[in-house]
C-alpha cells in the first residue's frame, strides 16, 4: 500500500478540483452521469484477419446510433470507423447530451421526425418504446450467441443486449492481508456472519472501517435496493413477480424475508462504513483512493468503478475481485454464492422511420460486432466491455471486468433485472439515504417502498 501514498496525495489535490468522475451504464447498474470526456485505455487491435461478408449493396449508406453510455463514446467512434473502412457504411455516432436522460432523448428525436437508426439504451426504455417503435430483432443470428441475456417483450426481442455488468463488494486482497498478516481467500466468505468476522479482524487490527459506502441516490436506490426484488428467486422473471406482489397489495413487505434480509445486510454496511460519521457527505472519487491505498478494504460498486480505481493508482495486476451482497447466514443461499450480473445496456434499431436499406446496414453493424474478428476484439478491447455473446474469446483487461467475467462463465453470477420506473432510484434512493443516515428507521423506510409501488399504475 506505501507505493500509492504519493498517489493519493496528488490525486486528493486534483480532485478537490475537478467535478467528480462517475462512469459505467445506468439502469442501477452504473454511476450517473456518465463522464463523456474519459477515453477508455484500449489494447491493441489486430486487423489482419477479417472474414465477415460484408453487403456491398450497403456501401454508401448513412446510419446513425444515439450513444447513451458516454464513457465509450471514443471508442464507438473508433468501432464505427473501422466498420466503415470495410463496409463502406457510415454510423453516426450520436452522444446523449448531458442532462438528457436517454429516454427523453430518444422520445424528442421521434417526435421531432428524426429518430436515430439505433439508440443505446437502458432495458426499462426498450421495454417501453419496443412495440411501438423498434424494429423486430427475432430472427437474427447473434440471438442464439447471447442466449439467458435477452430481453423480450411479449414474446419477441427487440434490443441487442451490447454489455454485462456486475456490481457486489469489492475486495482489495493486498488490503486485507497487509493488515491481518495473512493470506485472504475471498472463497472461505460464505455467509452474512463470516463477513462481519472479518470486518471485526480488520478492524481490530487496525482498520479503523474497513468500507466503503456511496451515499448516491442512484446507488443507494438502484445498486442496493434492487436485491430485494432481485433476489427473490434470482430471475428476471422473479424480480417481476415479486413487484407484482408488492404494487398489488399482496404481500406484508415487513414480513417479506428478503426485505429484512437486506436490511440486516445493509446495516452491517453501515456500520462499518468509513464515512459513518458523516455518511451523506461521502466523496465517490475519494472512496475509490481509500480502495486503493488500503485505508479501506471493501467498496460496494460494479465493474463499472475500474477507472475510478485506475485514476487513483490502482493497477492492472492487482488483486481485486467481488463478494457476495452476503444477506443472511446460509451458505447454500445463492445470494451469498453468486454476484449479480445482467446485461446493461441495450440497442434498439429503428422500425418506424428508417428505410429498409437503413434497417439492413444496422442489421449487418450489430452482427459485425459479434461475428467478425475485428468487431469482437473492438468490443471488448475498444469499449472495454464484457461481452454478453458465448462466441467472443475475448476477455477484459481490468480485474474487476475480468472477475464478473470468470463468475459469469463459471456459473457463480446470477442473471436478474427488475424493471422498474424511471424515477424509482430517485424517489426510493432519497428515502435510503434517510435511513443511511440514521434519520429512519426500517418501518419507516418500508412504508415509504409499499407507498412508491402503490403508486404505480
Amino acid at each position: 500500500m506505501k507505493r500509492k501514498a504519493l498517489t493519493r496525495i496528488c490525486l486528493s489535490l486534483s480532485l478537490a478540483l475537478l467535478p467528480a468522475m462517475l462512469t459505467g451504464c445506468t439502469f442501477g447498474f452504473a454511476s450517473d452521469p456518465d463522464d463523456p470526456n474519459e477515453e477508455v485505455r484500449e489494447e491493441p487491435i489486430d486487423t489482419s484477419t477479417d472474414t465477415f461478408q460484408y453487403d456491398p449493396s450497403l456501401s454508401g449508406t448513412n446510419i446513425t446510433l444515439l450513444n447513451s453510455k458516454a464513457e465509450i463514446q471514443v471508442a464507438l467512434e473508433k468501432m464505427s470507423a473501422e466498420y466503415e473502412s470495410r463496409s463502406g457504411v457510415h454510423v453516426e455516432v450520436m452522444p446523449v447530451t448531458d442532462g438528457d436522460s436517454p429516454y427523453t432523448k430518444v422520445v424528442s428525436l421521434y417526435n421531432s421526425g428524426n429518430p436515430p437508426t439505433m439508440s443505446i439504451l437502458d432495458t426499462t426504455d426498450v421495454i417501453a418504446l419496443a412495440e411501438e417503435k423498434a424494429a423486430d430483432l427475432t430472427n437474427e443470428p447473434w440471438t442464439a450467441e447471447a442466449a439467458g441475456y435477452l430481453t423480450e417483450v411479449n414474446g419477441k426481442i427487440y434490443s441487442f443486449p451490447l454489455c454485462i455488468e456486475g456490481r457486489g463488494i469489492i475486495y482489495n486482497r493486498a488490503a486485507i492481508e497487509e493488515t491481518l498478516g495473512e493470506p485472504f481467500d475471498p472463497a472461505s466468505i460464505t455467509t452474512l456472519a463470516d463477513f462481519t468476522a472479518l470486518l471485526d479482524r480488520l478492524t481490530a487490527a487496525g482498520m479503523e472501517r474497513p468500507l466503503s459506502l456511496a451515499k448516491e441516490d442512484w446507488s443507494l436506490g438502484a445498486h442496493h435496493l434492487q436485491y430485494i426484488y432481485e433476489t427473490y428467486n434470482g430471475t428476471s422473471e422473479g424480480a417481476q413477480e415479486v413487484i407484482g406482489l408488492i404494487k398489488s397489495g399482496q404481500f406484508d413487505l415487513t414480513a417479506y424475508p428478503r426485505m429484512n434480509e437486506f436490511l440486516d445486510a445493509f446495516d452491517v454496511l453501515k456500520k462499518y462504513n468509513v464515512s459513518a460519521k458523516d455518511p451523506l457527505g461521502a466523496d465517490y472519487d475519494e472512496m475509490a483512493i481509500d480502495l486503493a491505498d488500503g485505508k479501506t478494504a471493501f467498496w460496494f460498486n460494479g465493474n463499472w468503478a475500474w477507472p475510478n480505481l485506475s485514476e487513483a493508482g490502482a493497477e492492472n495486476e492487482d488483486a481485486y475481485g467481488f463478494l457476495p451482497y452476503f444477506m443472511n447466514d446460509d451458505p447454500n443461499d445463492f445470494v451469498n454464492q453468486k454476484i449479480q450480473a445482467s446485461p446493461s445496456k441495450q440497442v434498439m434499431l429503428d422500425g418506424q422511420m428508417a428505410s429498409d436499406k437503413e434497417q439492413a446496414a444496422a442489421r449487418e453493424f450489430l452482427n459485425w460486432i459479434v461475428y467478425s474478428e475485428i468487431g469482437q476484439q473492438m468490443l471488448v478491447k475498444t469499449c472495454n466491455i464484457i461481452p454478453p455473446f458465448q462466441n467472443n474469446p475475448y476477455e477484459p483487461s481490468d480485474p474487476l471486468s475480468r472477475d464478473i467475467y470468470a463468475k459469469v462463465h463459471e456459473g457463480e453470477a446470477f442473471n436478474s433485472s427488475a424493471i422498474v420506473p424511471n424515477d424509482h432510484w430517485a424517489v426510493l434512493g432519497a428515502a435510503m439515504q434517510k435511513y443511511l443516515a440514521d434519520r429512519s428507521d426500517r418501518q419507516e423506510l418500508i412504508n415509504a417502498i409499499q407507498s412508491y409501488w402503490n403508486e404505480q399504475e
